[in-house]
């Protein structure tokens, strides 16, 4: 048993080093540097708590939280109602099951990155071009060049690519239900709808908040769509956290100050998402 045990820590070491190196060390700096006006080099000078201080009243920072707060509960909802429709039509008897279940999985594998710049191009010339030639005013103009949907385009993109996870997810929650419960349903003349309000949702719940939980974070953290698709504008009707602290801490001499909205910022994704699953974990139970 003890060979055993040291053999397990001896394997777990290397992890264990790396995540501190890479991950807690970083961390520990981002929160010491959060407390002084460090601009990222050169010189720098303890300032206490004015950067938490200053984070409350600066309009900018404030929008930023609005934008990605917005942006992560419209494309939460809209990502888990897409995923439990395709992952009840992957599920049902249907032909080439298979073969339909890699190809909605697909997205997974492709990097944001690129997959951004592809809709990128697909939203300035590809869907102008066929609004132009259909005569929908609409399509004609690139929705990522106006304040008013340009995040229309970032969600867009962030959903299709997040489905592919959620409805591998929900797929494996279809298939931990009795085939027995859903035939008795069946039997008794319950409708589609029914049977998933009464049986298939109390018995996926589990995956519902995990999904919840997880894309809800990942959302809130959103930085390569933006990247790509229309780098915060226009304007900065698009600057996501993430964004804002990236371009104001690495590019604007914001070190510091962005390394306190960097804490705020961890704090706050920590704090939701326990929140989520004391809310969400008890009504899974009732059902």
């Amino acid at each position: 048993m003890k060979t055993s045990s040291r053999a397990a820590l001896i394997m777990a070491l290397p992890a264990v080093v790396l995540f501190f190196v890479f991950n807690t060390i970083p961390t520990i700096q981002g929160v010491f540097y959060s407390f002084t006006n460090s601009r990222g080099y050169g010189k720098w000078n303890f300032v206490g708590l004015d950067n938490y201080v200053r984070l409350f009243g600066d309009a900018d920072i404030l929008h930023s939280y609005l934008f990605t707060f917005q942006f992560a509960i419209v494309s939460t909802i809209a990502v888990n109602i897409i995923s439990i429709l395709l992952a009840l039509a992957l599920s049902a008897n249907i032909k080439f099951r298979s073969f339909m279940r890699s190809v909605y999985f697909f997205p997974a594998v492709l990097s944001v990155i690129v997959v951004s710049y592809i809709f990128n191009t697909i939203f300035s010339s590809g869907l102008p071009q066929i609004g132009e030639a259909l005569g929908i005013p609409g399509l004609a103009t690139n929705i990522l060049g106006s304040e008013d949907t340009a995040w229309i385009g970032i969600v867009v993109v962030s959903v299709w690519k997040a489905c592919a996870t959620t409805t591998v997810i929900y797929i494996a929650g279809l298939q931990t239900i009795p085939e027995e419960v859903v035939e008795a349903a069946l039997l008794d003349g319950a409708g589609a709808w029914k049977r998933f309000w009464s049986i298939t949702f109390p018995l996926i719940t589990a995956f519902f908040v995990i999904n919840m939980v997880l894309s809800f974070k990942d959302f809130l953290q959103v930085f390569d769509q933006i990247v790509a698709l229309t780098a915060g504008g226009p304007g900065t009707s698009t600057q996501s956290i993430s964004f804002l602290i990236y371009k104001a801490g690495f590019a604007g001499g914001e070190f510091g100050y962005q390394s306190a909205n960097a804490v705020i910022y961890f704090v706050v994704i920590a704090v939701l998402s326990l929140f989520q699953l004391r809310i969400l974990r008890p009504k899974g139970r009732a059902s």
